[in-house]
């Protein structure tokens, strides 16, 4: 569990009136923990520059005198410079994400995200402000050692496969950041997270939930890439902020890695037939999903991972924390906010397998 009050230094964070910073912040997890941490009573600046980002998802922030909100980039030296001076902690989530971006642009995924993150650990050493960097699965690479634990080796493809440009960035990133820790003595998070889900999330980067949710809502089929047999495991984004919150609170947090997601599996094929009968309310049929070749999509030479299942032991031995929201109450929060109606009655999934922490 985390400190108590009592017992925590006093320059940690996220108590009333806390200054936080949040990169990225105007995007689907960014605006969440944006949330979070205003019914906190901390201050929180977002800065963003909506190109993955909308101002839809915080517009409901900005009446709140405790919240602001700069449109730029965080290369913008001098103004990054003034909100990092001006906050108590960091939480750098501003990247290039989604598999049909990094395909299309590796340039920006390699750039944006590593020149970012330097620019952010920069100036956060010149103040001497903790910084909770949020990372991905990604660069667990092509490892079948299942579960993933954060001191697991690390298997990545070709460079002259540009799929792995995000995950190679992520790894230089988390390098870097440990690196300040290490070496400049700035207090650094490093937190990894598996296939966060919810309310905010859009199709248009190759979210495969919010896909789902509007093909099952516009009468189409279902488009599963590949062979729908590879599994994965989706963490609700309130069970996600609720990890970066704890994480940031806790001393001893600093200097490490740590896994945030759910533990508990379902092939992608499965997790289509999950939501056109919580869409539905019917079970579904097979002429309602489409198998679509990985080539079709991203090009020749993709390849994509068969699992993704994180350990989650150390940040629940810290914490306490573990995933709780069940995968059908976070679809049906998205099929909610996407303007459908979710079947009102619950519905047992034979295809989702684990051991009960967040089915």
């Amino acid at each position: 569990m985390t400190e108590s009050a009592d017992h925590r230094p006093q320059h940690l964070p996220l108590a009333p009136g806390t200054r936080v910073l949040i990169t990225g912040g105007a995007g689907f997890l960014g605006s969440h923990l944006a949330e979070a941490l205003l019914d906190r009573g901390c201050r929180v600046a977002v800065i963003d520059n909506l190109s993955t980002g909308r101002f839809d998802n915080i517009r409901h922030l900005t009446p709140n005198a405790r919240f602001s909100f700069a449109i730029d980039s965080i290369t913008n030296e001098a103004v990054l410079d003034h909100l990092i001076g001006d906050c108590d902690l960091i939480y750098h989530l501003a990247a290039v994400v989604g598999v049909e971006l990094i395909v299309k642009d590796p340039v920006s995924v390699l750039e944006s995200n590593v020149f970012g993150a330097r620019a952010v650990l920069a100036a956060a050493n010149r103040y001497k402000k903790p910084v909770l960097i949020t990372s991905s699965s990604e660069v667990y690479g092509k490892s079948e050692r299942v579960p993933f634990a954060e001191d697991d080796d690390q298997v990545l493809g070709p460079t002259t496969r540009a799929r792995w440009s995000y995950a190679t960035s992520k790894t230089a990133i988390e390098h870097l950041g440990l690196a300040y820790h290490r070496r400049l003595e700035l207090p650094v998070i490093i937190a990894r997270l598996f296939n966060v889900v919810g309310p905010r999330q859009r199709a248009r980067y190759g979210m495969v939930i919010p896909r789902f949710v509007r093909q099952a809502l516009a009468g189409e089929p279902l488009t599963v890439y590949g062979d729908g047999r590879q599994r994965r495991s989706f963490c609700d984004v309130s069970d996600a902020v609720r990890a970066l919150v704890l994480l940031a609170e806790h001393p001893q947090a600093r200097g490490r890695v740590f896994n945030v997601g759910a533990t508990r599996e379902i092939a992608i094929r499965d997790l289509a037939g999950l939501v056109l009968r919580l869409v539905t309310g019917e079970p579904p049929s097979s002429e309602r999903i489409t198998l679509v070749p990985y080539d079709r999509v991203y090009g020749p030479g993709f390849e994509d991972m068969q699992r993704r299942l994180p350990d989650v032991s150390r940040i629940q031995a810290l914490t306490g924390w573990r995933p709780t929201v069940p995968l059908e109450d976070t679809l049906r929060r998205v099929i909610a906010s996407l303007g459908g109606p979710a079947a009102g009655r619950p519905i047992a999934s034979p295809a989702v397998a684990g051991d009960g922490e967040n089915a």
